[in-house]
Order: structure tokens, then sequence, then C-alpha cells
């Protein structure tokens, strides 16, 4: 029986390896393509990618916005559905929660005794009457005047438009940044300056190209963008679960 070299053996040995490290080699520089599968808005430049986002955030008939805000007058927790035609959805701050609903131009503020109960200036405590007027209003639409102080506010939650505008806005040279998945979806970032100092957007790669998230520069908030153009009900409440409290509401 002959013997066969061993560097026959060898050869034999090596050629499967080198076959199969072929294969790895060619399956890798498929699956390394960033951008099959997507819609290729990745393939873009950072501007153009932005200009993508905003015309499709633009045309949507309704989104939902959830996530944090830091400002000076302090930190916001936003859960808010809207449409163009109103919005419903619930505001946390420091110290309270309150839900808004605005039908139209009609706007109105639901929440808990702890929200109406203020603070008398020369007591430091809540009056009787302060109370009794928190109690009145607890767990109740409270129709809010369209000439209250207030009203302009308030309705700036529920316009979806000022909203997207003053949320998702980037700030400074706009530049691509990584891959990333929100929501399951795969996004690309566009970044407000090169380490993002001016806010970063994540942008989808699947389906229409709509901002998914917003992470304010300075660490003001992430905001989360889902549900684009998933359309809800929006109707006024009661007259049984509504109050209206006049001209004004109480003072706050």
């Amino acid at each position: 029986m002959a013997v066969r070299p061993p560097s026959s053996r060898i050869r034999r040995a090596v050629a499967p390896l080198a076959l199969c490290a072929g294969l790895t080699v060619g399956l890798t520089a498929c699956a390394a393509d960033p951008d099959e599968g997507t819609n290729g808005v990745g393939k873009l430049s950072a501007p153009e990618i932005e200009q993508k986002a905003q015309a499709a955030a633009d045309t949507a008939k309704a989104v939902r916005l959830s996530g944090t805000l830091v400002s000076k007058g302090g930190t916001f927790k936003l859960n808010m559905r809207l449409k163009q035609d109103g919005a419903t959805g619930s505001v946390t701050t420091k110290n309270s929660t309150f839900e808004l609903l605005r039908v139209g131009d009609a706007l109105y503020l639901k929440a808990d005794a702890d929200f109406w109960a203020h603070e008398d200036t020369s007591t430091d405590e809540p009056t009787e009457a302060d109370t009794e007027a928190a109690d009145t209003l607890d767990d109740m639409y409270v129709k809010v005047p369209q000439g209250d102080p207030s009203y302009k506010q308030f309705r700036g939650f529920t316009d979806m438009d000022v909203l997207l505008a003053g949320l998702i806005g980037l700030h400074g040279e706009r530049a691509k940044g990584d891959r990333d998945r929100i929501g399951g979806i795969r996004t690309v970032k566009v970044k407000g300056g090169p380490e993002g100092e001016g806010g970063t957007l994540d942008v989808a790669l699947e389906g229409s190209p709509y901002p998914l998230q917003f992470a304010r520069g300075g660490g003001a908030g992430v905001v989360v963008l889902s549900e684009w153009n998933k359309d809800f009900p929006l109707e006024a409440p009661s007259k049984e679960e509504t109050l209206d409290y006049g001209k004004q509401l109480p003072r706050t």
C-alpha cells in the first residue's frame, strides 16, 4: 500500500478549508452591505437624510410622541398621541401629572386634586377655598378657556406641527452617524455637530424614512416617535365628565 507523502496529505486537508474560507468571505461580503433590504436613505448624505425625514414627518397625519424633556423650567415627561385636528395624552412634571385632550380648538385638562391645590402666598398652605376648588376639579375634564393665559401653553403640548418642529430640530453641521435599531426598526443617525451636541436624530431605514428618535443635545432629553400615520379616535368628554370654569382657570 502506497503511503502518500506528507505534503500530499496536507494539500488534501487544506483544500476543503480553503473552500470554506472562500465561502465565508463571500457571505461576509454580501452581509456587509448595511443598506441591503432598506429604503436606501442610508446611502444619502446627512443633510439629505434629514430632509427625507422632515418631508415624511410633514406629510404624516398622526404620531405618538413619548419621552423626557429637560429645560430651565424643569423636566417634563410626555406621552401624547397627536394629529392635525387634536391630541390626547399626558404630561408629567416634577410634582404632578395631568391629562390633555384637544378636539379642534376645544382644549380639556384633567388632573387630580393635588394638581389644582395651590399655595397661598401669605400662609404657604392651601386655603380652605383652594382645597374646596381642588376637590371639585379632581379627576374632571376642565375646559380651558381660549382667553386664559395657560391656553396657549397647554395647547402647545397638543399641536403636532409645533411639537415636531420644536423637538426634532438639529443644530450645527450635519454628520452621518452609526446604524442602530429603534423599536426593532433599523435606523441611521444624523448628528448635529460631530459629537451630536446639536442633537441626534434616528431615521428609519425601513418603510418611510420617519424620524423614530431624537436625542436633544446636552442631555436635554430623548423623545421617541412611533405609530406614524396610525389614526386614533378623538371625542370631547361628556357633560357629566366636564366642568366649564368660565373665562379663566384657578391660579395654579
